[in-house]
């Protein structure tokens, strides 16, 4: 291997492991500074016991994460410095043969193969820590199941899908990662209609909002707000999980709101419907498609940057992959772009955060003031256990929302931070 690369490898690594535990230090002395003690600003969101619960909740998630961390960086090490990727494929190869069919299922049989190292963690994480504090509502066999399905859905959809890219090299030559751009991002563009339709019914059941005064309160604000949606639809997340969400899917006559079951046992109507309008004003203040460029931006400097790294000799050899073909520069910028991208994340949870205060907004507007909103991210951080005074910068780099506190000073009119 070369030794250069090499370096450069553990040194991304180590960067990107250094920062992330010296964030989860700087938010657990964070958490334990404020235990016993709620800030006087947020006084009246939770009583003391449950205070004290979400504080240990998040001291439980952030020491498995520590650890989850550590071993996901000796899996990627492992994996990447012992030769094991190469020996793999020149086996698969001498098995299967060569091709791009081969590849592709090379590519996803070494994925479903790092699924199963992180299954532990999976496992321990929600029989043991979410069970602990309440959240857990799944059982062994539906969590086999839902990873079958999951295995079984990279196999129906990603090998085809990576057969297509790997083609694309022999079918449009040196712009092949172009069309392979085109390819993916179309791909994604069908899966946010289809999914809802054809992938989540595999794994929940989705069932009509029930004739009542809570869907006319709620339709009523779909059409006061020029938000059309075909229906109101109830997913049932409590059977795996105590934690609730909204959320809507779908583009044009396909648009459909979904609601978690658990948020409706948790939030009157005026609070429900001040969570709908917010997603709703994710939808009025063009969010959706502002993320889907910003996608489509990213994987389009992906593809680019896998072009000229399976063009570039000496990658594949830095790594024990002879010649420069193109399924292994993709498993390896898989493998290793997160050490890069890593660094992003506060410019990306700015973008999203940014957004959330203008949904937030729309939403104080449609609903004629800030209080049913208020309500609900009150009762919802009461329910689901959250962290309300995380460090500024674990939050900069992990969360994709304002914390509760900086919500309710932009939605009452003061400062937002």
């Amino acid at each position: 291997m070369d030794s250069v690369a090499v370096a450069v490898f553990l040194v991304l690594l180590s960067a990107k492991l250094g920062a992330e535990l010296v964030l989860a230090r700087l938010n657990r002395r964070e958490i334990r500074r404020h235990a016993g003690v709620l800030p006087a600003a947020l006084e009246g969101v939770m009583d003391r016991p449950t205070y004290e619960k979400a504080a240990a909740y998040s001291l439980a998630k952030n020491a498995f994460g520590q650890w989850e961390m550590l071993w996901g960086a000796g899996i990627l090490v492992t994996t990447v410095l012992s030769g094991v990727l190469p020996w793999s494929l020149a086996r698969w190869v001498g098995i299967f043969g060569p091709g791009q069919w081969s590849e592709a299922a090379w590519l996803a049989a070494v994925g479903l193969a790092l699924s199963l190292v992180d299954l532990p963690f999976d496992w321990w994480g929600t029989f043991r820590l979410e069970a602990r504090f309440g959240f857990n509502q799944s059982t062994v066999g539906l969590w086999l199941t839902d990873k079958l399905k999951a295995a079984v859905l990279v196999l129906v959809l990603g090998v085809p899908l990576l057969w297509v890219v790997l083609s694309l090299v022999g079918w449009a030559g040196r712009p092949w990662w172009l069309w392979a751009f085109a390819v993916v991002m179309g791909f994604q563009l069908v899966m946010i209609v289809a999914y809802p339709k054809l992938i989540l019914p595999l794994f929940n059941k989705l069932t009509p909002l029930a004739e009542g005064e809570l869907k006319a309160e709620l339709l009523a604000l779909a059409d006061r707000t020029g938000f059309q949606a075909r229906t109101i639809e109830v997913i049932d997340g409590s059977k795996r999980s105590g934690h609730s969400n909204a959320f809507f899917t779908g583009f044009g006559r396909f648009r459909r709101i979904v609601l978690f079951d658990t948020l409706i046992a948790q939030l009157d109507r005026a609070e429900l419907a001040a969570v709908l309008a917010h997603e709703i004003g994710h939808y009025q203040r063009g969010h959706i498609p502002k993320m889907l460029l910003l996608s489509a931006g990213m994987l389009l400097g992906g593809f680019a940057t896998i072009a000229w790294l399976a063009a570039s000799p000496w990658f594949g050899a830095a790594f024990g992959f002879p010649g420069t073909t193109l399924a292994p520069a993709l498993l390896l910028f898989g493998l290793l772009g997160g050490l890069a991208t890593f660094w992003l994340s506060p410019l990306l949870n700015a973008v999203s955060r940014k957004h959330e205060y203008e949904a937030d907004a729309f939403a104080r507007t449609a609903m004629g003031g800030p209080a049913p909103l208020v309500g609900a991210l009150r009762r919802l951080a009461q329910k689901n256990l959250t962290n309300l005074t995380p460090h500024p910068w674990f939050s900069t780099f992990h969360y994709s929302h304002p914390t509760l506190l900086e919500r309710e000073r932009a939605l009452t009119g003061g400062s937002p931070r």
